[in-house]
């Protein structure tokens, strides 16, 4: 079965997260500098079988956009035309990285590991995958 993977897309650094074959656990995958990400993820999909994509759309609390959300929007219109044969959605991201933080706290990662951006870009990609799946139960 195909897996789906999950982009956390930032101006700096991109936090992807993957589900095992069966499409029911989210795990980190990597961080990637945004500007490698279109080369490694033509990398990606030419070795693994990926049915969809899941893009965290960034938005204020009260729903409108924030200014990442047109960086994202940017990197959406490429995506379309570059993987054209890849399903792609959007999901609300917002609090991953307030999520991601508290997730690291409680897992009793240090604070010196948790200053480090990519790991926390790895783990909200993770839980706006996680949350991806839960919506779709």
């Amino acid at each position: 079965m195909p897996r789906i993977l999950a982009i956390d897309y930032g101006a700096k650094r991109t936090g992807l997260a993957v589900t095992d074959p069966l499409q029911i656990i989210a795990s980190p995958l990597d961080v990637v500098s945004t500007h490698q990400l279109e080369e490694y993820l033509k990398n990606y999909f030419s070795t693994e079988n990926i049915e969809k994509v899941v893009i965290g759309m960034p938005k204020n609390t009260n729903g409108m956009d924030t200014n990442a959300t047109v960086l994202v929007q940017a990197f959406i219109n490429r995506f379309k035309r570059v993987f054209t044969d890849i399903q792609l959605t959007l999901h609300d991201e917002r609090f991953t990285s307030k999520l991601a933080l508290d997730s690291m706290i409680t897992g009793g990662l240090r604070k010196k590991t948790r200053r480090n951006k990519g790991i926390v870009d790895k783990v909200s990609a993770t839980i706006i995958l996680q949350s991806y799946l839960e919506s779709i139960l």
